[in-house]
């Protein structure tokens, strides 16, 4: 699945992942950005996310427009053993689009 960034140059877009977990164990997951802009891109409230069980959690990934090539990166989530339980491994694909330039 792709996660577009679009916006004005200099402006920052941030998206929220939504993970569910479905089973009645707790799921735990360490986020890893990589790829080529992969330092562009980041996590501001941390690389890990908790999912209680028959619940959510959300992962925000934040992105500033500093350059008017399409930045491209990819989020994988990696489970760590929670109530003993793995979870699967999930990978998405970032990318960013300017969509206008504001003067400054």
């Amino acid at each position: 699945s792709t996660i577009q960034f679009a916006g004005t140059l200099h402006t920052t877009v941030v998206k929220q992942v939504r993970l569910r977990n479905p089973s009645s164990n707790t799921l735990g997951y360490n986020a890893f950005l990589v790829g080529r802009d992969a330092d562009d891109f980041t996590l501001p409230k941390g690389n890990t996310v908790t999912i209680p069980p028959m619940k959510q959690g959300f992962l925000n990934v934040e992105f500033t427009i500093r350059f008017l090539h399409p930045a491209e990166a990819v989020l994988i989530l990696i489970s760590n053993k929670v109530d003993g339980i793995d979870g699967a491994t999930l990978a998405f694909s970032l990318k960013s689009e300017v969509k206008n330039i504001d003067p400054i």
